[in-house]
């Protein structure tokens, strides 16, 4: 029973009660008197209800032990999760602290842009200063330029009345030129007409049938054109419409206005068209270009009394 007793216990205790087991045994097997073996056999049951007792007290403890056990090792897996939170918490206070110092950086950068519009704003307000005074000052000379332009209008108006009476008179002037250019116009082209009738024979070989004179020609559609100088002829044994034109001062597009009447006579003349032009003056190049396209050059110097 002892022995069966004795099992229970851890294996470190087992060698000590077998020790004492034997030294009480070797005790009572020495003296085995029936006073002593009595009261060792009550020492016997003492101890072993207290090797029982040992043995609860063993397995609470062991039980106790477990559960401790338990308990330290929830408390170490608890601690490893705590660690990793911490782990966790540290890292996130490093990142809360980098951006931390980014928004720090950021509100520096913040700050010195405040700064800088702070200055802006103070040079603009500055400028603007400035615009209101030059506006001022463009005011004042606005006020000065209208009433600039006031004396100049009142200024205008007094002309206008001078320049009126100047148009009037130049009018007059000019309706006075256009008739004295009429009168030496036509003075040129009767001196013409008088004359070739003895210079067209002698330098051309056109003999004049009738009169030349001045008048207005039909020609194709019914529509008329005025010639200068206009009449018929005989040259080389055909006849001829002699037609001419008189310019005060012949000039080159004066030469060509007057081949483009001399076209529209031809169109609807069955005759050839013998075509004059005469002149007080004209350029040596003028005189050559009407020379090169065929029509007979005069100047007034040359229309004497045969």
């Amino acid at each position: 029973m002892l022995s069966d007793l004795i099992g229970e216990f851890p294996p470190e205790m087992r060698e000590p009660l077998h020790r004492l087991m034997d030294k009480v045994i070797q005790e009572l097997s020495d003296r085995p008197t029936g006073t002593e073996f009595r009261h060792l056999s009550r020492v016997v049951e003492r101890l072993a209800e207290s090797v029982v007792e040992l043995s609860q007290a063993q397995k609470r403890t062991e039980a106790r032990l477990d559960a401790l056990v338990q308990r330290v090792d929830d408390l170490a897996q608890a601690q490893k999760r705590t660690e990793e939170r911490l782990e966790q918490l540290t890292q996130a206070q490093k990142r809360t602290e980098e951006r931390v110092e980014q928004l720090a950086q950021a509100q520096k950068r913040t700050e010195e842009r405040v700064e800088q519009l702070t200055q802006a704003q103070k040079r603009t307000e500055e400028r603007v200063e400035q615009l209101a005074q030059a506006q001022k000052h463009t005011e004042e000379i606005l006020t000065q330029l209208i009433e600039a332009q006031i004396k100049t209008e009142e200024r205008l108006n007094r002309l206008e009345g001078i320049v009126e009476k100047l148009v009037g008179e130049m009018k007059t002037i000019r309706k006075e030129l256009g008739g004295l250019a009429h009168t030496f116009g036509y003075r040129l082209e009767d001196e013409a007409i008088w004359t070739l009738l003895n210079l067209l024979p002698r330098d051309f070989s056109v003999e004049v049938k009738g009169q030349l004179r001045r008048g207005f020609l039909t020609i194709a559609g019914g529509k008329t054109v005025e010639a200068n100088i206009h009449g018929h002829g005989v040259k080389a044994g055909k006849p001829v419409t002699i037609l001419g034109e008189a310019k005060s001062q012949l000039k080159k597009r004066d030469v060509d206005n007057f081949l483009s009447l001399v076209r529209l006579v031809a169109a609807t003349s069955v005759e050839q068209v013998f075509p004059i032009l005469v002149t007080y003056q004209t350029s040596p190049m003028v005189e050559e270009y009407a020379r090169h396209k065929g029509v007979a050059l005069y100047f007034s110097y040359q229309f004497k009394p045969f």
